[in-house]
């Protein structure tokens, strides 16, 4: 393998970049893949000083850096990997901003570069996971010539509602943990916790980080999974449904994103799509199901199913209605009225939950929605935190992987500022609410108000006599140390929280069942 530090390359608009390349020791031109990230492509972090990934740090090289392809491996399949210092970062020339056009432009110039070097046969690949999966999406819809395939594995597509704003609520703990890790460069870094605080509502400044997916038409291997709740696993999915590829393929597990990334068969899987699309060679790929997803029962124990489409056709979203005088969820609604509230401000009676007991095997895959009638006493406004869980048949929270590096998780996560709880007609559907987040409506006092919350997708397995419990909250029931995981610390929550059901207040949780 030949290693090449340090290699300049030049911007449309002078600004000077830098960047590693590795590729075979050969005179024959090669595919390209490259890794567009700000954590820097000298690997200042380690995989294997963190703990719970999942990852086999003994298989990756010691060029391996953050989230990327693993060099030696990809040379020895007869590829050349690009690990680029961005704009602004470490040594390379400007201003470092994120998620944008302006960055989508900087990757473009550099795929170009990258399929017109002497060694290049002119076919150019993305790869990598996070945020090195994120602009993919970006770079994508420019529609760089180079361009031949990309393979996003597990990127966010929606700042505001998947990353700093979890239903019109602040993130407090994975975004300036983040920020920590892209603040070494020669001149200014985009400060994202401010950034978040001066904009509160989703403004023209978040717009500016999205883009149109149907402009997306290169060949895509997406892969997602439900355990990243609360960072990659909604935005993943949407990304997909978006894309205007006719070769795409979805993928989708319950497992931890770096580990599954990294495992065999998945490296196996990556090397097909890009043979394919950056070697024209002949492969199996066309026998490949559109979308292949993972059915869980428990942590590390499903079985994958395929199918033809994302949502899955023929899934079968049913109404299971709260009735709060028991704290069950019931196939039909109850006739009676009846309330249930918790203090917002107390650690341990800050929830209320609902139950439903299965009598026969029901598989739950895709969006789930809580449609609530909620009062705030005390408070003109409320922030909640919904959770579904699985009880096996003992009674025992069944835990699932969990945001990278945790074996606690839930089925599913949801939230709703409710004074954000102003709707899109055109993109809100029947199992998916689409909040604007561009105004605030407060709650007036006595007043009992409808929220329809948005359950990010998940894919989970009930045996007769197993549980589903539904946890509406005032906070994170998961309580990590300062990792990267959510936070939502600064809240609007006081006096109670109460849950109206029944009669005229017809709340109900809607779950896809799977046909």
């Amino acid at each position: 393998m030949v290693i090449e530090r340090d290699v300049e390359v030049v911007l449309r608009d002078g600004i000077k970049i830098y960047i590693d390349l590795y590729r075979p020791d050969t005179n024959e031109p090669v595919p390209v893949l490259l890794s567009w990230n700000p954590y820097g492509k000298h690997s200042p972090q380690d995989m294997s000083k963190l703990p719970g990934t999942g990852v086999d740090c003994s298989k990756l090289s010691k060029y391996t850096t953050w989230e990327a392809p693993d060099p030696v491996w990809w040379s020895a399949n007869g590829y050349a990997l690009i690990l680029p210092d961005p704009r602004g970062i470490f040594h390379s020339e400007g201003d470092a901003t994120f998620w944008n056009h302006a960055e989508a432009e900087d990757e473009y110039d550099l795929i170009e570069w990258a399929g017109t070097q002497e060694w290049s046969n002119g076919k150019v690949g993305l790869a990598g996971v996070s945020y090195l999966a994120v602009s993919q999406w970006l770079v994508a819809s420019h529609k760089p010539p180079h361009l031949a395939a990309i393979n996003p594995w597990e990127g966010f597509s929606d700042i505001y509602r998947e990353v700093c704003f979890h239903g019109g609520i602040p993130e407090t703990g994975f975004v300036p943990w983040w920020q920590e890790g892209v603040e070494f460069g020669l001149s200014h870094v985009e400060d994202l916790p401010r950034t978040c605080a001066a904009h509160p509502l989703l403004d023209e400044h978040w717009q500016s980080k999205m883009t149109d997916f149907s402009k997306i038409t290169v060949p895509a291997y997406v892969v997602a999974s439900w355990s990243d709740q609360g960072l990659h696993t909604r935005g993943t999915l949407e990304a997909y449904k978006g894309l205007g590829s006719t070769d795409k393929w979805l993928e989708i597990h319950g497992r931890k994103k770096w580990g599954y990334y990294y495992q065999d068969d998945s490296l196996q899987r990556q090397l097909t799509f890009f043979d394919t699309y950056l070697k024209e060679k002949s492969t199996n790929i066309d026998s490949w199901p559109k979308v292949r997803y993972e059915i869980r029962d428990s942590s590390y124990v499903g079985d994958v199913h395929e199918a033809t489409q994302w949502p899955l056709p023929g899934t079968s979203y049913e109404r299971l209605y709260l009735e709060a005088s028991n704290g069950r969820l019931n196939t039909e609604p109850a006739d009676e009225e009846s309330e249930v509230g918790y203090d917002c401000e107390s650690l341990e009676q800050d929830l209320a939950q609902f139950d439903f007991t299965f009598e026969q095997t029901t598989t739950l895959v895709g969006h789930a929605k809580l449609h609530l009638f909620i009062e705030a006493d005390g408070a003109d406004d409320a922030d909640l935190f919904v959770s579904l869980e699985k009880i096996d048949k003992n009674g025992a929270q069944v835990d699932f992987p969990f945001f990278s590096i945790r074996d606690n998780g839930p089925v599913a996560l949801g939230w709703l500022r409710v004074s954000h709880r102003d709707l899109d007609p055109k993109l809100s559907t029947e199992h998916q609410p689409w909040h604007t987040h561009e105004r605030e409506v407060p709650i007036r006092p006595g007043e009992i108000v409808p929220a329809e919350i948005e359950i990010w997708p998940s894919g989970t397995r009930f045996e007769a006599g197993e549980t589903l419990r539904l946890v509406i909250s005032s906070s994170d029931r998961r309580k990590f140390p300062y990792m990267p995981f959510n936070r939502h610390a600064i809240n609007r929550n006081r006096g109670r929280h109460v849950i109206h059901t029944g009669g005229q207040y017809d709340s109900y949780l809607l779950v896809p069942v799977a046909n």
